[in-house]
């Protein structure tokens, strides 16, 4: 799965929330991810800046579940944990035994953990809560495209 696919998939209710944190957390991300919006559109920026934030969350979904948007929703989904939900993502990446600094990792292509430490770090990770983000993370961080981890995905295929 790539990142514009995690778009794809994610409900307007979750849409909305990770669009809301951005534009608290990260607003000229929030602003970009408008203009990417506004361009699916052919409509002018102003024009969704005025929407309310259902409107806009919904809009940038639509726009960042495409093929040819693959980049920056994967950036939108690596500043979404990185500034609204850096907790998890410290969580993740610790559960995993992946060195890095604050959520950022230390290697631009970090080695997988074998199948079976994989599953067990999801199956911990997701049982801890029911928040949704757990699962959003797993699949936004499987999504980054210096995560090429075949055992993965085949997790991911299964269920999360």
């Amino acid at each position: 799965m790539r990142s514009y696919q995690v778009f794809a998939a994610m409900s307007g209710d979750r849409a909305q929330a990770v669009m809301q944190g951005l534009s608290k957390s990260s607003p000229q991300m929030f602003k970009q991810a408008l203009v990417v919006a506004s361009a699916a559109m052919n409509a002018r920026p102003v024009y969704l800046q005025k929407q309310p934030l259902e409107k806009q969350a919904l809009a940038v979904r639509r726009a960042l579940s495409r093929v040819v948007a693959n980049a920056i929703a994967e950036e939108m989904l690596a500043m979404y944990f990185l500034e609204c939900r850096k907790e998890l993502l410290i969580e993740w990446l610790d559960a995993l035994g992946i060195e890095h600094d604050e959520g950022t990792l230390k290697d631009d292509d970090p080695v997988a953990p074998d199948a079976a430490a994989l599953a067990k770090a999801r199956d911990e990770f997701c049982a801890k809560d029911d928040d949704e983000d757990r699962a959003l993370l797993i699949h936004a961080f499987a999504a980054q495209s210096a995560i090429e981890w075949p055992d993965l995905e085949a997790l991911l295929g299964q269920a999360s």
